[in-house]
């Protein structure tokens, strides 16, 4: 197979990925303008804790997938509060592969968005609380239950209650049933509650 001549394109990528590979120049490198620049930078820093708050800036205004994805490995691996707090940052996006993105990094998280945990399900915005109950689905943390128990027992809600509700169902034990019974009551005119709730109680009681 012959050589093929490189497009200036190419040429330009490989000579910045030729950089300086220190803090600087890998931030500096998050604005390139060749995404395959930006790419390589955000997956270098996730060895440097302290480029969370540039990798956070980054992900606010990047439109590209394939470095949006990287961005978001980067500060799963780096795992620390700020990389948490920038996580939990993407869930107000307007961007949908964004939001999801971000939820399933935070489930890789458990120990480290734990702490987070009660703030973002007394969040004012349902939708926040709501993606805060799909984080729990794999959080494998001890206080599952009990944050699913407070939900279905204070929000007003009946989004946020169901999306509990059904996974509840799942993870609940018969510490749940009063509860559930109080959701019922609770959200009486709400066939999908009632009937999530009756489904919940019924696996419970079948464990």
């Amino acid at each position: 197979m012959g050589l093929r001549k490189q497009s200036p394109k190419s040429s330009a990528s490989e000579d910045e990925r030729r950089l300086p590979r220190d803090l600087p120049g890998l931030i500096t490198a998050l604005s390139a303008a060749d995404p395959m620049t930006r790419r390589w930078a955000a997956r270098d820093l996730a060895a440097r804790p302290e480029s969370c708050p540039a990798l956070i800036a980054r992900i606010a205004v990047e439109t590209e997938t394939s470095v949006i994805e990287v961005i978001l490995t980067s500060l799963t691996l780096i795992g620390d509060n700020t990389a948490v707090a920038g996580l939990i940052d993407c869930l107000r996006s307007e961007n949908p592969m964004l939001r999801n993105a971000a939820i399933e990094a935070m489930k890789q998280l458990p120990d480290e968005v734990a702490p987070w945990m009660g703030q973002l399900l007394e969040d004012p915005d349902p939708d926040i609380r709501i993606f805060a109950v799909d984080v729990l689905e794999s959080l494998r943390h001890p206080q599952v239950e009990d944050w699913l128990i407070g939900v279905i027992a204070q929000d007003d809600h009946v989004n946020v209650c169901a999306t509990a509700v059904d996974l509840l169902g799942e993870v609940g034990s018969e510490r749940a049933a009063p509860a559930l019974q109080a959701l019922k009551a609770r959200f009486a005119e709400e066939p999908y509650i009632q009937f999530a709730a009756d489904l919940a109680l019924k696996r419970i009681s079948a464990n």
